[in-house]
């Protein structure tokens, strides 16, 4: 997707996915990432961030956080905090109107601007998360200008410390229209426009920014609760010895402890006090009755080269079949948890005693052939 390619996320970045429901752009930013520095993907809708959150999961993201918070107040939090934020913006959706009619029946001029005020304001809070020196992608599914051109261009009326940054444009994209707007910023026209009838896709628009002053590649914001503190081994034993007996070398992060279940938070990921969370880190599994059993997440965020044991099922195979159907699988070997793969790719747990794999994929996600 175009704006998460504007991004241009490092590994070990501090990242703000803003808006970021149903979640492809933030596992788009995950895997730029690669594992190392913060994901933060924040979606204020308590439905669509439960979306969100078993996205990320689905995909295997290990460092994302995902928070169900207003922009507003995780800017209270988050200090010129992130090095990359993407605002991928609620809009009218005027370029959801070939692929979805019921955009149609919805859009109003009244809509429109309510969309573009919304916007305003999201957009001022993000300025303040973003450190100096940062870039800040603003991005939409519409054709409205009030929400593209106009947007970017009260933004950076109120905002003078950001920039344009001129971008290369792919193939099939547009320029922004400065004519569109009655006040429109300096190099507006960098910004880009994605037509239907020009590229493979919908209709959007994005802008890049940049926010000026120049800081040391070192340098670390603030966040006003402090870094996460996390738990000390002797306090979560059962999931170090599950680490320590079935991973060839233990994940690192900050161990995080809610009720029963265990979490990895990334490396100097931030305090979540005051936060509403759905997904503190790497969800690593749940303790019950003085054993540990690992989740679904982590199966998902692992390789087999991570794991001790593991077994390979083919995925034109009889065998595969039934593991996804819930079904215990035949299998000769060590006793204890297995990383489950289908042509590499892992898919779940399976733990073995017996010669018999019991199936530990989870109930919610069987098919029945």
């Amino acid at each position: 997707m175009a704006p998460a390619e504007y991004l241009e996320a490092k590994p070990g970045e501090r990242i703000l996915d803003l808006c970021a429901a149903p979640g492809g752009k933030s596992t788009q930013i995950g895997a730029a990432l690669n594992g190392e520095g913060l994901l933060i993907s924040n979606e204020i809708h308590p439905a669509r961030a439960k979306i969100l959150s078993e996205n990320i999961e689905r995909m295997g993201i290990r460092n994302a956080i995902v928070t169900n918070e207003t922009p507003e107040h995780l800017s209270e939090i988050f200090v010129e905090y992130f090095d990359r934020i993407l605002v991928d913006a609620p809009c009218s959706g005027e370029g959801m109107f070939r692929k979805n009619e019921d955009a149609m029946t919805e859009w109003s001029k009244e809509n429109v601007m309510l969309c573009a005020e919304r916007q305003d304001g999201i957009l001022s809070h993000a300025a303040s998360m973003l450190r100096p020196g940062g870039r800040l992608v603003y991005s939409t599914c519409t054709f409205a200008p009030e929400e593209n051109e106009g947007s970017i261009s009260r933004f950076l009326e109120k905002h003078p410390e950001f920039s344009i940054v001129a971008v290369e444009k792919w193939d099939g994209m547009s320029a922004g229209v400065p004519e569109w707007i009655s006040r429109p910023a300096d190099g507006i026209g960098h910004t880009i426009r994605l037509w239907p009838h020009r590229l493979k896709g919908e209709g959007h628009y994005l802008a890049v920014l940049k926010k000026a002053g120049e800081l040391p590649d070192d340098y670390r914001g603030g966040c006003r609760s402090g870094e996460q503190t996390g738990l000390k081994e002797k306090d979560c034993k059962e999931c170090m010895e599950f680490l320590d007996t079935y991973f060839k070398k233990k994940p690192t992060g900050i161990l995080v402890k809610f009720g029963d279940q265990i979490y990895l938070a990334p490396e100097g990921a931030p305090s979540l006090k005051g936060l509403k969370v759905l997904r503190p880190g790497l969800h690593l599994g749940t303790v019950k009755k003085n054993r540990f059993e690992p989740s679904h997440a982590l199966a998902l965020a692992s390789k087999a080269s991570d794991v001790t044991y593991s077994t390979d099922l083919p995925s034109d195979g009889a065998e595969i079949r039934a593991y996804l159907n819930g079904q215990t699988i035949n299998r000769e070997g060590e006793k204890g948890w297995y990383l489950i793969t289908t042509d590499g790719y892992s898919i779940g747990w399976g733990k073995l005693a017996g010669g018999i794999m019991k199936n530990h994929y989870p109930k919610g996600l069987r098919k029945n052939w």
